[in-house]
């Protein structure tokens, strides 16, 4: 990222490509990758969806919705940004052309046909192929004044637009304008998830035993409220010893520091709970929006717990489900290539109809998770006065 930002200024970048700044974006592999003489030997660059459709097709493309997280695709116009390509020094002649969701790229290869037995015309379609674009297809929203949290080891917060949001506050936030079905563009920000609750699980099975997550959620939902924590920081990204990674950060900001399994499973959750209003605020700030109601996508949606506290904690009906929205999306996304199902109205139709939805009202005793998340606010001030 630093030799990116050598090259061409952040504020450049965003204001063509309008992604969040994250250390593993396509751009900073491929600068690596670059540093390392190995695109010399490259001829097409294919994201991983993109390589199984071309095994199965022979087509090289990539797809919209992936495409735009690598911050190389101009995000007014939906294309490469062939500028921003030259001035970091990358290959333009890796770059292969850009289809959208719902494309049908062409029949079976004959010998991917012959080992499936399947005829050669059988049609492949290019789905959205970055799980959070599927998942949002599968939104079972009926308002614009919704935002959703695909929930599970990330926490992506984020609300549907038609064009992006490239403002100076944008980037401030470091908020993310990503592709989604249909040209809409996903405007949301990467937060950490369930990730926390997974390692410091991984930490425990290590020295020997751990409850399951239902049984976590549980643990904390009996604690007290207590010590909280930015789960965004740095330290928290890769795999080790969480449980000691989140003592440190709140021994640091003058909290208690939650010994037991109990307290530190509530601060995981409180702390996400914080962070998801605070991403919220901001993108009512740039889209000038009201965001009445969260729909919790995925995995994470099953966790009544973390679903609760986000209902109290950002004061939004918090409506949970379906679990597998990314497989759903995906398969309504084909539905729509093959002429099954119309509009996106009409695919959330789908999944109304088929998918159980939990409704979480807000405690309607605001003040004492007001207070909570202005401690929240206070940890975090005293972060970035620590660093």
């Amino acid at each position: 990222m630093r030799e990116a930002l050598k090259r061409v200024s952040a504020e450049d970048v965003y204001a063509t490509t309008g992604i969040q700044f994250l250390p593993f974006n396509t751009v900073f592999q491929l600068l690596a990758l670059d540093a390392a003489s190995m695109l010399d030997r490259a001829e097409t660059l294919l994201l991983m969806p993109d390589l199984l459709a071309y095994w199965l097709t022979g087509e090289r493309h990539v797809e919209a919705t992936n495409a735009s997280t690598t911050q190389l695709l101009d995000a007014r116009t939906g294309e490469w940004a062939g500028d921003l390509i030259d001035r970091l020094g990358l290959p333009r002649r890796i770059f292969p052309p850009i289809v959208e969701a719902g494309s049908v790229l062409g029949g079976l290869l004959p010998h991917v046909a012959a080992a499936t037995g399947l005829p050669r015309s059988t049609p492949v379609a290019a789905v959205a192929s970055h799980d959070t674009a599927s998942a949002v297809v599968a939104m079972p929203a009926t308002s614009q004044n919704v935002a959703y949290i695909s929930s599970g080891t990330w926490s992506l917060v984020g609300v549907e637009l038609d064009e992006p949001v490239l403002s100076p506050r944008a980037r401030a936030a470091n908020l993310t304008n990503e592709r989604g079905f249909g040209g809409t563009i996903r405007l949301l920000k990467n937060v950490m998830g369930l990730w926390l609750v997974q390692e410091c699980r991984r930490a425990w099975l290590r020295n020997g035993e751990a409850p399951d997550y239902a049984d976590l959620a549980a643990l904390a939902a009996a604690a007290p409220s207590g010590s909280l924590f930015d789960p965004d920081l740095p330290e928290l990204l890769a795999p080790g010893d969480m449980p000691a990674r989140i003592r440190a950060a709140c021994a640091r900001s003058g909290q208690e520091v939650p010994e037991e399994r109990p307290a530190l499973m509530r601060a995981i959750f409180e702390s996400l709970a914080c962070k998801y209003r605070l991403v919220l605020e901001q993108i009512e700030e740039v889209t000038g929006r009201t965001i009445d109601a969260v729909h919790v996508l995925g995995g994470g949606s099953q966790n009544a717990f973390l679903c609760r506290l986000t209902a109290n904690v950002t004061r939004r009906v918090v409506l949970a489900g379906p679990v597998e929205a990314a497989a759903l999306g995906n398969v309504l996304v084909q539905m729509h290539a093959f002429g099954d199902v119309g509009s996106l109205a009409e695919m959330r139709e789908v999944v109304r109809r088929s998918a159980d939805i939990q409704v979480f009202d807000p405690d309607p005793a605001a003040e004492s998770w007001n207070a909570l998340y202005g401690r929240f606010r206070t940890v975090l001030d005293s972060e970035v006065l620590t660093r």
